[in-house]
């Protein structure tokens, strides 16, 4: 499998790995948002998650933001999120 997530990685304002926040019975829904929140205009935000997060694509896509998925393993997904506006 080709993957591009080491480039978006390299690339982010922002990395956010929320599967140990998971892992403990936690809700990342907020930090992800305020991590958001300091992704500068053409940056983005790189979040790694156990499993596809498609809710965050509607919740940060009404905040300005574009993304681009990959799933890496059956329990890593990165997901790349861009400020467009």
């Amino acid at each position: 499998m080709s993957s591009n997530a080491p480039t978006w990685k390299l690339d982010a304002a922002e990395i956010l790995d929320v599967r140990p926040v998971l892992e403990q019975g936690g809700e990342p829904f907020v930090q992800i948002m305020e991590t958001a929140e300091r992704v500068p205009m053409g940056k983005s935000l790189v979040l790694i998650a156990p499993f596809e997060p498609a809710p965050l694509y509607e919740a940060l896509g009404a905040r300005g933001f574009s993304h681009a998925t990959e799933r890496v393993s059956d329990d890593e997904w990165i997901i790349r999120f861009v400020r467009e506006r």
